[in-house]
């Protein structure tokens, strides 16, 4: 079977023995993408915050419904070394890690000269630093095994910029930029690295960005949406977890094999203006 035809073969599982670790992933987009590596055959460590009983029945679910094994590390990447852990504690209890999904990620919504401090050097310090500390965990053993998938969850805002959003624009144009050096680096080592950027997927965060936007701005909650969160997606929809499940798969099988390197927008058109 041609690789394009495997990769559509849903049943063919094509990520079937692999070992993913998706941070992030209690929720959302990490929760999306893990149930999709799931569903292509990948054992999955999910990581983030929630209460101790839904993730136990979130990891039961998974399971149940992908047949593949589900774990749960609650590591805190805000501090380098439990970053770091998390791969480690993934190799030690699968004998393995072959993609790496760094999701996690917080926001905050502020005009400048009012940002927080502490806001700040949390959010470089969960969306960009514990990718780095992840990535220098898991590069040596996917080099040793010739094989990685890495796959950064960056934004369109790694791409463009908006207001009052200084510590997440700056974060996720970092994530692009560390996702072209590791390309680089991988590239003769069988490792990949790509970055997906999706414009607004509807998600508790965006949820929570409404809110605070239209705080920040005096405005409603319908304007935010209107007028401010999907004024510059042409397709005037908030794109779906599901949808970046499957392009993260598809990076990680063997029809993506050749890309590497990539900022690939999922955004509604939103950055080809």
């Amino acid at each position: 079977m041609n690789v394009h035809a495997q990769f559509l073969g849903q049943s063919e599982r094509v990520l079937a023995g692999k070992v993913a670790i998706v941070t992030g992933s209690t929720s959302g987009i990490g929760l999306g993408i893990a149930r999709k590596l799931a569903e292509a055959g990948a054992d999955v460590v999910l990581n983030g915050l929630g209460d101790a009983n839904q993730i136990e029945r979130t990891c039961t679910e998974l399971a149940e419904h992908s047949g593949t094994r589900i774990s749960y590390n609650g590591a805190n990447l805000m501090v380098s070394a439990d970053a770091r852990a998390l791969v480690e504690q993934t190799i030690a209890a699968f004998g393995r890690v072959d993609i790496l999904v760094n999701n996690a990620g917080i926001q905050h919504v502020s005009p400048v000269e009012s940002f927080p401090e502490d806001k700040w050097d949390a959010i470089l310090a969960l969306n960009l630093s514990a990718a780095f500390h992840a990535i220098k965990a898991a590069y040596g053993p996917m080099k040793a095994a010739g094989w990685g998938r890495i796959v950064n969850i960056a934004s369109a805002h790694g791409l463009v910029a908006s207001p009052f959003k200084s510590a997440y624009v700056a974060a996720k144009h970092g994530i692009v930029g560390l996702t072209k050096t590791i390309a680089l680096e991988g590239a003769e080592h069988g490792i990949t690295c790509n970055a997906i950027c999706p414009g607004y997927v509807w998600t508790p965060l965006v949820e929570n960005q409404i809110d605070d936007t239209a705080r920040a701005r005096n405005i409603s909650r319908e304007q935010v949406i209107r007028d401010v969160l999907l004024a510059a997606q042409p397709n005037k929809r908030f794109a779906d977890v599901d949808e970046l499940g499957a392009l993260t798969v598809f990076l990680c099988s063997p029809a993506g094999q050749g890309m590497t390197g990539t900022a690939l927008p999922v955004d509604g058109g939103w950055t080809a203006h």
